[in-house]
């Protein structure tokens, strides 16, 4: 942005002689004595006065080392505007994942729509399943995260953030590796009498409580387990260590090494999508439009 021999112009008024500001700019003197040298020649008049007590301006000196300190603030200044107005230009969308809601759906959303964003990054900002603070999570939406990937049949979770279903998910049954139901391939209803079925309890997801209701008036037969309402991993641990069974997800079926999860017939499912902000950004908004194809 401006003649770099500028610099050793300076460095050589502030500090007084050549070999300080050699110092100050890590080269030798005779590299700095060559640079005024070569700036003096190039602007066709003197610059310092060498004395036996060291270095000084000239007149004209004087006024170019005053310029040229405007000059080299002013073109701080203007590089430091061109990369904000370049970084404003990059937008980034945070992606939030975790054990049970890894973002790769998203990745694969962003990988058939990215051509048309060539001015959006991704940042993948992980976070926790803990069911005691996963709706603070949820509330980060538009905070810390602008989209989470996720199954959502949550009546808490969807008052707290928007949400586009992209498809629905089967619920399965996991059982543990050495349960009696283990190697089945498919199950009905009525292979599940006298079990005890672990599932989140009543009064957050409607899918679920529907579920409820059909076991509790046609299957009496199935002993129910509340879990809290939403899964983290000590649900799985908890199935891997008793010999019930837990109602799962396709999505997760490979959660944990000491689980097999089994199709039942039945035609359960829960919606997934992207979790978004109340009140999106214009990016989320234009990345939603473009992705809207490929919803349910």
């Amino acid at each position: 942005m401006y003649n770099s021999q500028l610099n050793a112009l300076i460095c050589v008024a502030d500090c007084g002689s050549f070999h300080k500001a050699a110092e100050q700019l890590y080269i030798s003197p005779t590299a700095v004595m060559k640079q005024i040298n070569a700036l003096e020649q190039h602007l066709g008049f003197p610059l310092v006065i060498r004395t036996s007590q060291g270095v000084r301006l000239t007149e004209a000196g004087e006024s170019i080392y005053k310029d040229a300190k405007y000059m080299i603030d002013y073109s701080d200044q203007a590089v430091k505007r061109a990369r904000d107005l370049t970084e404003a230009n990059h937008a980034t969308l945070r992606v939030g994942t975790s054990m049970l809601n890894p973002c790769k759906l998203f990745m694969d959303l962003w990988y058939r729509t990215s051509a048309h964003f060539p001015q959006f990054k991704i940042q993948i900002v992980p976070y926790e399943d803990n069911h005691e603070g996963i709706l603070s999570v949820i509330e980060r939406i538009g905070k810390d995260f602008d989209f989470i990937v996720g199954v959502c049949d949550s009546a808490r979770w969807l008052e707290r953030c928007n949400f586009l279903k992209l498809g629905v998910y089967e619920k399965m049954i996991a059982v543990p590796l050495n349960h009696r139901l283990a190697g089945r391939e498919r199950l009905s209803v009525t292979d599940l009498y006298g079990e005890t079925m672990m599932m989140v309890k009543r009064g957050d997801s409607a899918v679920n409580d529907l579920l409820r209701d059909d076991l509790e008036r046609n299957h009496p037969q199935i002993q129910i387990e509340d879990t809290p309402h939403f899964y983290d991993i000590d649900v799985f641990n908890r199935c891997a260590e008793s010999s019930h069974v837990l109602l799962n997800l396709e999505c997760w079926k490979d959660i944990h090494p000491s689980l097999v999860s089994i199709p039942v017939d039945w035609d359960y499912t829960i919606p997934y999508g992207l979790l978004y902000s109340k009140t999106p950004s214009r990016d989320v908004l234009e990345f939603l439009d473009a992705v809207r194809p490929y919803a349910v």
